[in-house]
């Protein structure tokens, strides 16, 4: 069984491009009203039209998610307009540097890397967290790597392993009950964070990428390899989940 999620409303990180605009055009097609996440609200006009042509509601918000104070403001201008959200996906990241010379990792690495892959993704999950618990369903996907063993790129894998831990353990909090806490990984795509060498396409992401909005075994604290259902239907993906 899949959630219907239509007439739903959905936050979305870092909406406007790679992984996220995949994310808001699947959401739309479905049914989702859309809280649109970017930096500028330029940079979400374009998705936004689109999203409104497919028959949705939808808005932009935007915050720099390296300053805490500006999340904060997004977050109240969300609860201001009365949305109720649903569905977090927590997309945005910063890949800072690859560091040839590791050794001489700046500490802006570590910091930069997790306020925006750590700590904005977790002011998100509590605002929007308990009023879901509240309602008695909600979903939060949160987005990881696979990166290992890469010390070139310590500062974005340590924030993501931190988002790995809070999420599981944030994730034991509602097991068992309609509010479902998941984490995904995209696997290393070409996009402006993957880099054209990326051996994934972008769009390799759907379905895998969206499982944790539809599933509904009141299961939290999964990680989701988009590249596992890579060619699936989400129907099929979910069955595969269930398998």
């Amino acid at each position: 069984m899949k959630t219907d999620v239509k007439g739903k409303w959905a936050l979305i990180t870092g909406a406007n491009r790679g992984i996220g605009y995949r994310i808001t055009k699947f959401m739309a097609g479905q049914g989702c009203n859309l809280v649109l996440h970017s930096r500028s609200l330029d940079h979400t006009q374009k998705v936004l039209e689109e999203v409104k042509a497919m028959g949705v509601d939808a808005y932009c918000v935007a915050a720099e998610l390296s300053k805490p104070e500006e999340v904060q403001k997004m977050i109240a201008e969300i609860n201001a307009k009365g949305t109720q959200i649903d569905i977090l996906f927590n997309d945005a990241a910063v890949q800072i540097a690859y560091r040839t010379d590791y050794y001489q990792t700046p500490v802006e690495d570590y910091t930069q890397s997790f306020l925006i892959n750590t700590i904005a993704p977790m002011m998100l999950c509590y605002a929007f967290l308990p009023p879901m618990i509240e309602r008695g369903f909600g979903r939060v996907i949160n987005t990881t790597s696979g990166i290992d063993k890469e010390p070139q790129q310590a500062g974005y894998s340590a924030s993501k392993a931190a988002l790995d831990k809070v999420t599981k353990d944030l994730g034991t909090t509602v097991d068992g009950t309609d509010v479902i806490i998941s984490l995904t990984d995209p696997g290393w795509c070409r996009t402006d964070l993957g880099g054209p060498n990326a051996p994934n396409s972008p769009d390799s992401v759907i379905p895998g990428i969206v499982l944790g909005a539809f599933v509904n075994d009141k299961k939290s604290g999964r990680l989701f390899g988009a590249q596992d259902f890579a060619g699936l239907t989400l129907d099929e993906a979910l069955a595969k989940v269930q398998k």
